[in-house]
């Protein structure tokens, strides 16, 4: 009888103990929820996005003849003294409707000077691929340049060739 008395006081003391860790490990977990809803939730201050600072979306507006053909054709100069011929399909990239609008309007222009420009490039040159990406970076500027003169402000971000062939 007396080591069941032994053993009733035994279990007891670990009933104690597992309760006691049980307190305590939900004391714990109470004080890191709590302190992690402080840090996290309390003093922050909400933070307000501007419709501005949201990247609009692009736009992109096919360069076309007035014939509403969407290519250009040009004859480039070469040193081999044999025809070689230059296809481009040209597409102007914005972000704001009023460029777009603008390019419509002032299309012509745009055409007549980019028939110039591709017109005076050389075939050898525009056989590499640095050759082709000043080609675009002269037409960019020179979209730019006219957009400037007509509305204020450069408004196109790039000009892309969307088909671009040489023969």
């Amino acid at each position: 009888m007396a080591e069941e008395q032994a053993a009733a006081e035994e279990g007891g003391k670990s009933k104690k103990k597992l309760i006691i860790f049980i307190i305590i490990g939900v004391l714990l977990g109470a004080a890191a929820a709590g302190g992690a809803a402080f840090f996290l939730l309390g003093g922050k201050e909400e933070v307000v996005v501007e419709v501005e600072s949201i990247k609009k979306e692009a736009i992109y507006s096919k360069i076309r003849t007035l014939e509403g053909k969407p290519s250009f054709v040009a004859t480039l100069q070469s040193a081999d003294g044999k025809r070689h011929y230059l296809q481009a399909f040209v597409e102007a990239k914005s972000r704001d409707q009023d460029v777009a609008d603008a390019l419509t309007l002032h299309m012509p222009l745009i055409v007549a000077r980019l028939n110039n420009l591709f017109a005076t490039q050389d075939f050898d040159e525009l056989m590499s691929i640095e050759g082709k990406e000043k080609l675009q970076q002269a037409s960019t500027e020179l979209v730019q340049g006219i957009l400037q003169e007509k509305i204020g402000k450069p408004g196109v971000e790039k000009i892309l060739f969307t088909n671009f062939v040489m023969q």
